[in-house]
């Protein structure tokens, strides 16, 4: 993998679930052991639920494109280590979030 920062802002595209057109966003992610996560409050974003109906994701990074795998994180544990590597030292680290984890091929 060629990304190594621990924090970064790449744009994800996904899949739409309704439509199948790509659907591309900038967001902030979180590079840890070996994944890239991407969370929010709650699962009701276009970008969040695409994922979800199809695994399948792009992320693009300093001119690079890597494809993956994306899953929904179900231990609460590392969504929360998640928020607090998204948001060091900020209130909203502590804000319970939902978290899709991406494997990249």
């Amino acid at each position: 993998m060629e990304i190594k920062e621990e924090r970064f802002r790449p744009i994800l595209t996904t899949k739409g679930r309704k439509t199948g057109k790509e659907h591309s966003v900038m967001l902030r992610a979180v590079n840890y052991n070996g994944k890239i996560y991407f969370s929010r409050h709650k699962p009701d974003g276009d970008w969040f639920q695409n994922a979800l109906s199809n695994s399948d994701v792009k992320i693009e990074y300093n001119e690079k494109i890597f494809t993956g795998k994306a899953q929904l994180v179900q231990d609460e544990e590392l969504d929360k280590k998640i928020s607090l590597l998204k948001y060091p030292g900020e209130e909203r680290a502590n804000e319970k979030r939902v978290t899709i984890e991406v494997t990249l091929n």
